[in-house]
């Protein structure tokens, strides 16, 4: 009996691992602030250039929060929304909109073939690693490495984001290095390219 109870609690432990530390009923109370931009669920920003937050990835996110707060990720729109939040706050946000469903975005047919060539393959003439190593070859991310999903994200964020770690203006965040690598590597019409193909990819 002392072995099915010590299973069942470790079994409970290891779900709860599992699903991150944030609670997302707590989270859907705090996010109301968060849809004047991001929309209902984080799922339909009101502007092309502010991301999806649905689905991206619970440690994901709340890596973004927490670096948001403390000032180590720079963004204008948000100065001073998390101030009032706790560690504990912005977990449970993370755990609700990690639970929004990702609505996937119409790609533009001419771009998605160079797009899936770079992230299916990357560019081995310039050293560019294929994308699906690390975000997925369905664009679903990675969650234990928080790596986020890609696939349905605005092509316009991926596109401003990716600029912003070539130009060194995106940078102090988990994973920041990786990502500042190789997007030096990748030319104007490489980043439109493959954040097309991205927004349509599911």
């Amino acid at each position: 009996m002392k072995k099915l109870i010590a299973g069942v609690v470790l079994g409970v432990g290891l779900t709860a691992m599992a699903h991150g530390a944030g609670d997302p009923e707590a989270g859907k109370e705090n996010a109301a602030v968060c849809a004047g931009c991001h929309g209902q669920g984080g799922a339909k920003p009101v502007m092309a250039a502010y991301p999806k937050l649905s689905g991206l990835g619970e440690k994901y996110l709340y890596q973004q929060l927490s670096a948001i707060k403390s000032g180590d990720r720079q963004i204008a729109e948000m100065t001073g929304l998390l101030n009032d939040k706790s560690d504990q706050d912005l977990k449970d946000l993370a755990a609700y909109f990690n639970d929004q469903a990702m609505v996937v975005n119409q790609a533009d047919p001419e771009l998605i073939e160079q797009g899936q060539a770079l992230y299916r393959g990357g560019n081995l003439a310039s050293g560019v690693p294929a994308c699906s190593g690390c975000h997925n070859p369905q664009g679903k991310g990675n969650e234990p490495a928080g790596f986020p999903r890609l696939g349905g994200q605005q092509a316009a964020y991926i596109e401003k984001q990716l600029k912003a770690y070539r130009d060194g203006e995106r940078s102090g965040t988990t994973n920041a290095s990786i990502m500042m690598d190789v997007a030096t590597k990748l030319t104007d019409s490489e980043i439109e390219a493959v954040a097309n193909y991205v927004s349509g990819l599911n």
